[in-house]
């Protein structure tokens, strides 16, 4: 992996894929609705919109048939804390692709008429998350516990809050976040390192730093909480959380284990107790999201709505047993092995590997080598993952969040 700074202030991280054709790209900002205040909310994920809808060069569907004309992937997604632009192509297709991904970036025509035909299909969007019980109860867990913060409020904004953006909101915005010192520009698969650079130098060298904007300052102090959210469904659905770690905790990689072994698939510990031998819910599983300053450890079911109670008391039981008993090596060795084996495997492929590459860069500054993140996996102790489940499984400070 190669990291070049450019003079004003962009990084470009590549990787060197050899026997393929594969080309993947991506552009990194390190703006998401983290960044938003509340009447802003929604206006980063609404920018990712708008940058597929023409550009001062290009229509809207000549951005799509000149990529379906390579064969290539070009697409876009906003989360919490970052938002992604990136391609896939085969390397004979690749400037023509970065071309297209720049002038989206710095071109954007932001049409009025655009605008107005896009707030319908958000509000849609809006409108399919409350109307898809298994995400909402996600949503409105995270909105609980962070109420009245940045990291509370939904990516994709309200109905309310998108309903005053205009083609100025747009401009002014990006020049106050999107900046070269806060964007990071990553390549993988079979390239030139020399050529990819000068492309690079080419397309972004003169990207210029237009305005400041002070960051919002984000505490996101974790709230134990209980949102109940009625739907005339057969199914019910359930998230409990609790406070988790940050991005840069010493604990992350422990978390990354702790939730493998619990939640991180069939032969999880849940899995198999939950859904396997007690036949409680259908779905279960868990996650942990993390951010610059927080996380939130979460397990997830659907099930009958009948079987409410018990699974929500099986969930916590089988949480509590953990923290204060686990101590089975085998599972522990498993779990170090399937996270390695995911890791491994993720690395033949450019767009993880692009992707992997610009948001540890964009996020932590770095990238580790893979010697490394093998070495913190294997690294982990039984009494790190024990110390660690006893300090977030504490009753009482459980969320619970149900749609049903």
């Amino acid at each position: 992996m190669e990291k070049i700074i450019l003079k004003n202030g962009v990084t470009l991280v590549m990787e060197k894929f050899y026997n393929i054709r594969s080309i993947s790209a991506g552009i990194f900002v390190k703006n998401g609705s983290l960044d938003e205040n509340e009447n802003e909310s929604g206006i980063s994920h609404f920018i990712e919109h708008m940058l597929f809808k023409g550009t001062q060069n290009r229509s809207a569907k000549a951005l799509a048939v000149e990529m379906d004309r390579a064969g290539g992937q070009l697409n876009a997604y906003t989360t919490k804390e970052y938002t992604c632009f990136y391609t896939k192509v085969l390397d004979s297709h690749f400037e023509n692709a970065f071309d297209i991904l720049a002038d989206m970036y710095f071109n954007s025509a932001f049409d009025e008429n655009e605008i107005r035909r896009e707030k319908s299909v958000i509000d849609e969007e809006i409108d399919m998350y409350d109307d898809t019980p298994d995400d909402l109860v996600h949503e409105n867990l995270q909105n609980a516990v962070w109420a009245g913060t940045s990291l509370g409020r939904p990516v994709l904004g309200t109905h309310e809050s998108i309903s005053h953006f205009t083609h100025d909101t747009f401009i002014d915005y990006m020049n106050k976040h999107y900046r070269p010192d806060n964007t990071v520009i990553s390549i993988a698969g079979n390239i030139d390192s020399d050529k990819t650079a000068k492309l690079a130098e080419k397309y972004f060298g003169s990207y210029e730093r237009k305005n400041t904007t002070k960051p919002i300052k984000n505490d996101n102090i974790y709230i134990p909480s209980a949102v109940n959210c009625k739907k005339e469904i057969e199914q019910q659905h359930i998230c409990i959380g609790f406070r988790g770690v940050s991005q840069h905790s010493k604990d992350n990689y422990t978390m990354t284990l702790l939730n493998t072994i619990l939640g991180g698939s069939m032969s999880s510990l849940l899995f198999q107790k939950v859904r396997e031998e007690q036949g409680l819910a259908y779905s279960i599983y868990s996650y942990h999201p993390v951010y610059a300053n927080s996380g939130l450890f979460t397990v997830y079911a659907g099930f009958n709505r009948e079987n409410l109670q018990k699974v929500k008391d099986s969930i916590l039981n089988e949480l509590c047993v953990f923290s204060s008993s686990f101590n089975d090596e085998q599972v522990l060795k498993d779990a170090k092995q399937q996270i390695i084996n995911n890791f491994l495997l993720g690395l033949e492929n450019t767009s993880t590997v692009s992707a992997a590459n610009g948001r540890a860069m964009l996020i932590k500054g770095r990238v580790n080598s893979r010697e490394e993140a093998v070495s913190n996996i294997e690294n982990i102790t039984m009494d790190m993952v024990k110390e660690l489940a006893a300090r977030i499984f504490i009753k009482g400070e459980e969320s619970v969040s149900v749609v049903g």
